[in-house]
């Protein structure tokens, strides 16, 4: 996977707005086997948070309605309303196995490499 920082200058997908209402921090690992993607996504419910695929991209949405039980805060640094972050997929990804799950507020999606991106390592003898 790919930020939208490390994808400018190329073409963005021909979904959302041309600048995201707000973003949600984004952590992305990779191991031998795929990649996993943790989204922050507190005060958010599961139903209202939504993963897309496209051909190139994976696309994370979510909104929520903040109560009005809340008092007049002196500092407010949570306002967000709703979110939108998109990534350009690696070649290695396996699209058809790409999951996602819910954990406390965070929002967990696997991306698992095909079989040929797994094998890639091998010693390249010295001549």
């Amino acid at each position: 996977m790919q930020s939208q920082s490390q994808s400018r200058g190329r073409r963005r997908p021909q979904y959302g707005p041309r600048r995201p209402k707000h973003n949600v921090p984004v952590n992305i690992a990779e191991t031998d086997t795929g990649f996993t993607a943790y989204v922050y996504c507190v005060g958010f419910a599961k139903e209202n948070v939504h993963v897309t695929l496209t051909d190139r991209h994976i696309y994370i949405s979510g909104t929520r309605t903040p109560s009005d039980a809340n008092p007049d805060f002196l500092l407010q640094e949570y306002p967000i309303k709703s979110f939108e972050r998109w990534f350009e997929l690696s070649e290695r990804v396996d699209r058809t196995a790409i999951t996602a799950r819910f954990e406390d507020g965070v929002l967990v999606i696997d991306a698992p490499k095909t079989e040929a991106a797994q094998g890639m390592e091998r010693e390249v003898p010295i001549a």
